[in-house]
């Protein structure tokens, strides 16, 4: 019996929903990264650093917002988020004209806190981490009649991510294999789900990292774990807790889970650039990260990784083009 949260079928719902507002992404291909890579791997780049909002996590926010009925849209949206998550559901308040709030951690990136205002959101800048805003944002949602955008306990959220593997696999049909990373793991159970149907062959492994573990330990434990902390600068894998929604798939669906250091994902990043793909933030580049430590075990596959997101703030970069992680 599978564990999985959604079906194909809510896929196919959520792809058309957001068709009207999403426009495919590019799969590309770079000898440059496949050669960095290494042990004979086609390495295949799925660029959702290209959506409107530098990241996937539009497809998220425009299918939750779809779904809703009018009184719901009426009410307004409430969400947590340290960036991305924020600004796919502000972007997508902004096409659906619904009013939205989104929590984030005191002392968050003041460049993704901007994106999100652009996108006509208020902000609410309380709690140490994305685990204490999200608590409040649940508050503020049952005090205010607000409806919570969830960043992975949704089905119409990891139905929307769901549409990236979906959209993958149409473009590249004979992957072997995709590695893939894991904040909450909506991308993730996106991944199996579409993979199933598209090609029941393709072995997904998940990729979190070392700091902000609890979801891989949870997954070579058999239980739920939590963290005390998630210090990482890869902000959309900074959670601390394993999800209801997305738990039982990933452990029933992932071929295996690894984490990767804080120096691995920084690598990946430089990997990136300078093989010609473009600029990923430090979730953005886990996959790859993932799949450098995976690719002896992979040799001779052809892979996929989703370059889930771009925006980095300025002075990350800058540590990672120093080489400062660790």
């Amino acid at each position: 019996m599978t564990t999985r949260p959604i079906s194909f079928a809510d896929v196919e719902a959520a792809r058309e929903r957001i068709k009207p507002f999403v426009t495919p992404t590019s799969a590309r291909n770079y000898g440059v990264l496949d050669a960095s890579v290494g042990h004979d791997i086609e390495v295949w780049v799925k660029h959702e650093n290209h959506q409107p909002t530098g990241s996937f996590k539009i497809r998220n926010g425009l299918s939750a917002a779809t779904a809703l009925d009018s009184e719901a849209k009426e009410r307004g949206l409430i969400a947590a988020s340290r960036g991305n998550h924020g600004q796919g559901v502000a972007y997508a308040g902004q096409l659906l004209g619904i009013k939205t709030t989104i929590c984030v951690p005191k002392g968050n990136s003041p460049a993704k806190n901007q994106a999100m205002r652009s996108f006509g959101a208020t902000l609410v800048e309380e709690g140490k981490d994305y685990d204490a805003s999200l608590a409040i944002a649940l508050s503020l949602a049952d005090k205010h009649g607000l409806t919570i955008v969830h960043s992975t306990n949704d089905p119409t959220v990891i139905a929307g991510a769901s549409t990236i593997t979906a959209e993958f696999l149409e473009q590249v049909p004979n992957l072997d294999a995709l590695v893939v990373a894991v904040g909450g793991g909506s991308q993730a159970v996106g991944a199996i789900t579409a993979a199933q149907q598209k090609n029941s062959d393709i072995e997904v492994f998940g990729v979190q990292a070392a700091a902000a573990s609890a979801i891989h330990d949870g997954y070579h434990a058999g239980k739920m774990r939590s963290t005390e902390s998630a210090n990482t600068f890869a902000d959309g894998l900074a959670t601390r807790h394993c999800y209801a929604a997305t738990f039982p798939a990933l452990c029933e669906g992932l071929r295996d889970f690894v984490t990767v250091t804080e120096a691995q994902i920084a690598d990946a990043i430089r990997r990136y650039i300078n093989s010609g793909c473009g600029l990923a933030e430090g979730a953005g580049a886990a996959g790859l990260a993932g799949l450098v430590k995976l690719a002896p075990r992979l040799a001779g596959k052809r892979v996929g990784v989703i370059m889930s997101g771009g925006n980095i703030d300025a002075d990350v970069l800058q540590a990672v083009l120093r080489e400062d992680y660790e």
